[in-house]
């Protein structure tokens, strides 16, 4: 797997196009992905916490890494690793993700928490891949 190798026929490409809360005390988090054709994945209920963080690196905030996100960079650098590319797709009623790393031997993580992959990929600034039959356009999502 190359870095720049994100090319699968289940999955897009996207991008963050909104992020907040659900509810005004700010402890369920919302983030919208947008693939380029415009379609959208809705993705709710994790912690407003994972929410902030997203927040913070979209504004290139390193200074408030979680403990468990700076574990996981200590254990790629000890071990000449990137995390190259998160994956996201449904695994029953759960989003999950696969983190996909690369160095001195390919590596991948199954099934993490599909918001932890967000933000990771928005700490790496690294390619988020939603399965495609996931997302919808606009208008399905309001009807």
């Amino acid at each position: 797997m190359e870095i720049n190798e994100v090319q699968d026929p289940d999955y897009e490409v996207v991008t963050i196009s909104n992020l907040g809360f659900v509810d005004p005390y700010g402890n369920e988090g919302l983030v919208i992905l947008h693939s380029d054709d415009k379609r959208e994945f809705h993705m709710r209920a994790f912690s407003g916490e994972v929410s902030r963080h997203i927040a913070s690196f979209l504004d290139d905030d390193h200074d408030t890494v979680p403990t468990i996100y700076k574990m996981l960079e200590d254990i790629c650098e000890a071990n000449e690793l990137l995390l190259v590319k998160v994956k996201i797709y449904e695994s029953g009623d759960a989003l999950r993700a696969n983190l996909y790393l690369t160095g001195k031997k390919d590596l991948v993580l199954r099934n993490y928490r599909a918001s932890d992959a967000v933000a990771l990929a928005v700490y790496y600034k690294i390619p988020i891949l939603v399965r495609s039959n996931m997302l919808k356009s606009p208008i399905e999502e309001t009807t």
